[in-house]
């Protein structure tokens, strides 16, 4: 089944991609003219392709040279994740993932890591970049939980450590202010793997949220009461708290002025 994603229909893909707006001819350039994915005859004959997300993930990274990006690219059918395709052309691996199908690494079956305490988990994430981002809450976000892990890493391909979960390379992930097409095609990956994708609250709904939270599903339950008091939608309460102890680490931080 997985193979059905892999370049047969290159004209078909472009068509659909000029449609939606998603520029894959630059993208299967940046993997040296590689096709990544192929669309199904039968969806696009049916009209039921509902979206199609593609990026080049780990933008940063593939401008300074920096080996750690890929091409992500989801097909969603009917409001739902359907296929999935995430190629690291710098380890030359493709990951792709067809729904009900099973999750695929150079068309070997992945799983999500069998490690059941928090404590034992190597956990990715993203850091903060953008002006408006608070700076302060994601270092006190990321305080709580390299106290509570074996290490966070920050590799900067949000669709690349998805994909790592979902082989089983790292345990989890967590990260905020991600859009639908940094987080689809990876997200379909750890399911499809027998992991867990959602919000910060554990919420499922989470690809319209600009947060998302992904691992097995014994290191999950252990990550939601870390991160939803992090999340947008938390209780007043929880938000209150997450202001209060950002306020003091401001505080404690500013010079002494004499």
């Amino acid at each position: 089944a997985n193979k059905a994603l892999l370049a047969t229909h290159g004209l078909a893909l472009f068509r659909a991609a000029a449609e939606h707006r998603v520029d894959l001819g630059f993208e299967a350039s940046v993997c040296g003219g590689i096709p990544v994915v192929r669309l199904l005859r039968e969806g696009l004959v049916a009209n039921r392709i509902t979206s199609l997300m593609g990026i080049v993930n780990g933008t940063t990274n593939f401008i300074h040279g920096f080996p750690v990006y890929c091409v992500s690219i989801a097909l969603q059918v009917r409001g739902k994740l359907e296929q999935a395709v995430v190629y690291d052309p710098t380890r030359n691996d493709l990951f792709t993932a067809t729904k009900g199908r099973g999750a695929f690494m150079n068309e070997r079956r992945i799983r999500v890591s069998k490690r059941v305490r928090l404590d034992e988990c190597l956990l990715s994430t993203g850091f903060p970049f953008r002006p408006e981002d608070d700076f302060d809450k994601y270092l006190r976000l990321m305080g709580d939980m390299m106290q509570r892990t074996a290490g966070l890493r920050r590799p900067g391909a949000a669709a690349l450590d998805l994909a790592y979960v979902a082989a089983g390379f790292s345990d989890g992930f967590f990260e905020i202010g991600l859009q639908p097409w940094d987080m689809a095609a990876g997200a379909l990956l750890v399911t499809e793997a027998g992991g867990l994708v959602g919000n910060f609250t554990g919420e499922a709904n989470y690809l319209e949220h600009k947060e998302c939270m992904a691992a097995s599903p014994r290191i999950y339950a252990q990550m939601v009461p870390l991160l939803q008091k992090y999340s947008k939608f938390a209780s007043a309460a929880e938000k209150h708290e997450v202001a209060e102890t950002t306020k003091t680490l401001r505080l404690n931080a500013t010079p002494e002025t004499k």
